[in-house]
């Protein structure tokens, strides 16, 4: 909680059922805070999403259950700017990159990360910015 030290003493954020409120009604600082706690829940599974020995299918389930959850909490009351987006966007890529492994370049017989639009064909469901805009 940070306090401002004029003569009528202001809090200028805090938090209320988990999600952080400023004077400002800014919900970037509340994504900023989302990401960082959808980063740690990533890093917490981090061994069962990159795992060869689970299913994609079972890892996009951990993904969705697990690690969107905390992310998209409170998420109803956003309206997100092209920065945020991009931002949320990002964020799922790397999960989704590490869900479904490298690809090999049949070419070049390299392996390669997958593209943003080879992960939108794989990954069925909506993406992150989808999902927010329609809750």
């Amino acid at each position: 909680m940070k306090i401002d030290n004029s003569s009528n003493e202001r809090v200028e954020e805090f938090k209320y059922l988990g999600t952080t409120l400023t004077q400002q009604n800014s919900i970037q600082e509340e994504i900023k805070s989302r990401l960082k706690f959808g980063n740690a829940c990533y890093y917490s599974v981090q061994n069962l999403v990159s795992s060869r020995l689970l299913y994609k299918h079972l890892k996009i389930k951990i993904y969705g259950t697990i690690i969107l959850t905390v992310v998209l909490y409170g998420c109803e009351t956003w309206s997100l700017i092209l920065r945020e987006e991009r931002r949320l966007r990002v964020f799922e890529n790397r999960v989704l990159r590490r869900v479904f492994g490298p690809k090999r370049d049949e070419v070049a017989g390299e392996w390669r990360k997958l593209h943003n639009e080879e992960l939108g064909d794989l990954y069925s469901l909506p993406n992150i910015v989808r999902v927010v805009k329609s809750r």
